[in-house]
């Protein structure tokens, strides 16, 4: 494809002018806009006595619909099939394109792409309203319009890609899924081994304490204000702990929080709320931290139970499949201490709880590698289509 004709985006598509004025007892279904391309998406269903727009706007499949303040991060969409009969307000004005001349996702792609959104930027820069994009700024967009059909044909070649991204990137997903759940159940069949041939005792019994973090809202310090880690299941990922991404709270507060008891290198953190729960980590660092009331904090006997053993126990099916079982709650499911404390436990000697250790190391190190390299094959599949597009909306069609 040679370099395209750029057209203004008023040659192309037109203002829609679908009003309705709001009832009061009549439900309407809202469009909202993601950022960075992400596409619409339909936001909760409002009485029209509870909007304070004297119209709405009711959107078709193929309209072009923009975010008013944030078009310039990319809150720009068309309206794929599932939207249409949604509506928009002043403040999400709608294009319904030309199709003699426009194919919607023709325009569908170039939303997608950084160069569309810088346009955005530019012409929202400097107006009044924080910034808001006026409707005659989105319609003096340019935009490469190569021949209609022409357009069709590069659409089909994009829709392909996209299809192959979105289809490795599921097998990716599936792969990994698939990893965690085999080791989960080869860990599940070898302490289901070690609890016929050994004494099982609750985890209670091999805890000097098992209790959660404080049940009070942590008032964080301002970033770049130096204070105390406070850790979160999102540090807790990889079973280690992860002190790259924290908040923090005043040495104060966090003598506080310490009061009952405090983390130390050895000690298991497990995390007992929502859909991240059962996740272990273990402590391995002498740096204080507090934790939330989301995190279980238990400290193992040293004399009786390894903490790394335990963060394999824990992620065992032979512990997550009882951790199912006992989760309370149908909104947020959890796991209660007292349910923690009650575990069973298969206990071998300190010395083959280190051994089996050892060799379940070695087998999550082989698991993590393989992890690391589907992770590093989908940063190459996020880039593949949005260089592809650049290409194309840059009028190189090889």
């Amino acid at each position: 494809m040679s370099k395209a004709l750029t057209v203004r985006l008023d040659e192309v598509v037109a203002p829609v002018e679908r009003s309705e004025i709001p009832q009061a007892g009549k439900t309407y279904r809202q469009i909202g806009v993601k950022l960075w391309g992400e596409g619409a998406y339909e936001r909760e269903t409002i009485d029209g006595s509870l909007t304070k727009y004297a119209k709405l706007f009711r959107a078709r499949e193929g309209d072009f619909v923009v975010n008013k303040i944030w078009a310039r991060n990319g809150s720009v969409a068309v309206v794929p099939e599932s939207l249409a009969g949604c509506f928009g307000s002043g403040e999400f004005p709608m294009f319904a394109p030309k199709r003699d001349r426009l194919e919607p996702r023709w325009l569908h792609w170039l939303t997608k792409t950084a160069g569309f959104w810088a346009q955005c930027d530019q012409k929202s820069q400097g107006t009044s309203g924080k910034n808001r994009i006026k409707p005659s700024q989105i319609l003096s967009l340019e935009i490469p319009l190569p021949l209609l059909s022409e357009q069709r044909r590069m659409v089909a070649k994009i829709d392909e890609l996209a299809a192959h991204i979105y289809e490795a990137r599921t097998l990716r997903l599936e792969a990994e899924k698939e990893a965690d759940a085999l080791l989960g159940s080869y860990l599940g069949v070898i302490f289901n081994d070690l609890a016929k041939t050994h004494p099982t005792h609750a985890l209670g019994d091999l805890s000097s304490h098992i209790l959660d973090g404080p049940h009070i809202t942590p008032s964080y310090l301002p970033e770049g204000v130096p204070g105390i880690p406070f850790v979160t299941v999102k540090n807790m990922v990889s079973g280690q702990l992860d002190f790259s991404d924290l908040n923090y709270v005043s040495n104060e507060d966090h003598q506080i929080f310490s009061r009952r008891c405090q983390a130390q290198r050895g000690d298991v953190l497990y995390s007992k709320d929502g859909a991240t729960r059962g996740r272990p980590c273990y402590v391995d660092t002498d740096r204080e931290f507090s934790y939330f009331v989301s995190v279980a904090l238990i400290k193992p006997l040293r004399e009786r139970l390894d903490g790394r053993y335990l963060v394999h126990l824990l992620s065992s099916n032979w512990i997550k499949d009882r951790m199912a079982e006992k989760s309370r709650g149908d909104m947020i499911p959890h796991i209660v201490l007292r349910e923690i404390r009650a575990f069973p436990i298969p206990t071998p000697s300190l010395v083959e709880q280190r051994r089996i250790v050892s060799e379940l190391d070695a087998l999550q190190a082989k698991v993590g590698a393989v992890k690391n390299l589907q992770a590093e094959t989908a940063v190459e599949l996020d880039a593949l289509l949005p260089a592809f597009l650049d290409r194309v909306f840059n009028g190189d069609s090889k």
